[in-house]
């Protein structure tokens, strides 16, 4: 593995390799890290970094930031593969960076994919990170608090990168086009709609954005004045058709409030359709299953529970597989949610009570069921009279848990729909046993 020089031969590399950014002033996004004062600026700044990890999707900066710390700093860089090294290769450029030390230069070590080194390989790390031989930098696109073990992970300072928006991506493109390193010295002559389109369809992604403008440049219609971009060159580069859709616009929420009232509705072949009206647009897939997630506990509640536990096993599978195969796991759980029985009760309920926890905000919770952790408390007769209702028959006691003015109050009011009347059945008992009782 040879240590390289950090931009060589730009002129034969990819869009988005020439104008990977050189100072943190180019780097697009990940304003609640580079923003003037936050944490890793500052740390970059003042040539304080220590080993990192930085955990994002992809085409988000990882690599990026990486270089431009390296640059920042001064040190030498080498990038490090975790799909194509073994412990061999980590040792050997783990030599070089040791002799690096002992001139007095820094070593950054950036590995990319960070996650696929299995826990021999991440421990071969762990003692030139400790002694100052290297700077580890990791980017991972998984959690790194289940892909790295606990001791590497101990000694670096994890930081969540962020998908671009839509106009941080359009902003990255319209520099491609005026840059040198991009299009700065072509005419080119894009058709109105066409940057919205390329930055919805690249979903944050702005690697994505940029591979898709160079292929719709270089595929443009050549003329006399130069060349044109229209939105059927940038439909064919993406092999998708041009939906009316932008994601931070008033279709976004048109479209995701037709998905919520058709299946409020009961009808699952329109919540598909918009479904796939969405999907196919590039709206992000964990958008959508957030949105399924609200509604398994707004519209359908104790009436099913196991909606919620079928839209949050849909967002997880989301996460593990991304598009286009998690559209079938947004179907499942769409349909599902369309069929199953509706109560709205748990909405309203909360409303209820959050009218009146913000109207009284100062009535105190009774003594009976505070805590009691120190003598003083206890003096005052914090928990006293408490009664544990395991220790009773039926698992009930008379024991009052509302502040006095609001004793009698009623939020959860059940449904007979679905599962619900079952809930309805028993909290009905219980206030028939607790009204016996006084």
């Amino acid at each position: 593995m040879e240590q390289q020089t950090l931009f060589e031969n730009e002129r034969d590399l990819p869009l988005a390799a020439r104008l990977r950014p050189r100072t943190l002033e180019e780097v697009a996004g990940q304003s609640h890290l580079l923003g003037k004062g936050k944490i890793l600026r500052r740390l970059i700044e003042n040539d304080s970094v220590g080993s990192l990890i930085f955990w994002g999707p992809p085409g988000v900066g990882k690599t990026t930031l990486a270089r431009v710390i390296a640059l920042k700093t001064k040190a030498a860089f080498i990038d490090f593969s975790a799909v194509t090294s073994g412990i061999k290769e980590i040792k050997q450029v783990m030599e070089r960076a040791e002799q690096n030390r002992r001139f007095g230069e820094k070593t950054i070590l950036f590995v990319d994919e960070i996650h696929r080194f299995n826990k021999a390989q991440q421990d071969a790390f762990l003692p030139y990170v400790e002694k100052g031989s290297i700077i580890l930098i990791g980017a991972t696109t998984e959690n790194p608090s289940f892909e790295v073990n606990g001791a590497l992970l101990s000694r670096c300072k994890v930081f969540v990168l962020q998908s671009l928006n839509a106009d941080e991506i359009k902003g990255l493109l319209n520099h491609a086009l005026t840059d040198e390193r991009g299009f700065g010295g072509t005419d080119v002559k894009l058709e109105e709609g066409v940057l919205d389109l390329i930055a919805n369809f690249a979903n944050g992604d702005a690697r994505n954005a940029l591979t898709t403008l160079e292929m719709a440049v270089l595929n443009g219609n050549v003329t006399e004045n130069g060349i044109e971009v229209t939105r059927e060159n940038v439909e064919q580069c993406t092999s998708k058709k041009s939906l009316l859709y932008d994601k931070s616009g008033e279709e976004h929420y048109n479209l995701i409030s037709a998905l919520h009232k058709s299946m409020r509705n009961s009808d699952p072949d329109a919540a598909v359709y918009w479904l796939a009206r969405m999907l196919e647009a590039g709206e992000d897939p964990l958008y959508v299953a957030r949105r399924v997630t609200r509604f398994a506990s707004e519209d359908i509640g104790l009436a099913d529970p196991r909606a919620l536990e079928i839209a949050v096993a849909a967002y997880q599978a989301c996460h593990f597989i991304g598009m286009p195969e998690c559209s079938v796991h947004l179907t499942q759980a769409v349909v599902y949610m369309s069929v199953t029985p509706k109560s709205n009760a748990l909405y309203e309920a909360y409303g209820r009570a959050k009218k009146d926890a913000l109207e009284m905000l100062a009535e105190p919770v009774p003594l009976v069921i505070r805590n009691a952790p120190t003598r003083l408390m206890k003096e005052l007769d914090y928990g006293k009279g408490y009664k544990y209702a395991h220790d009773y028959k039926n698992k009930l006691t008379d024991m009052q848990c509302l502040p006095d003015s609001l004793v009698g109050k009623e939020y959860y009011r059940p449904t007979e729909e679905g599962l619900e009347i079952k809930f309805k059945t028993r909290l009905e008992e219980i206030k028939a046993w607790k009204k016996e009782q006084k």
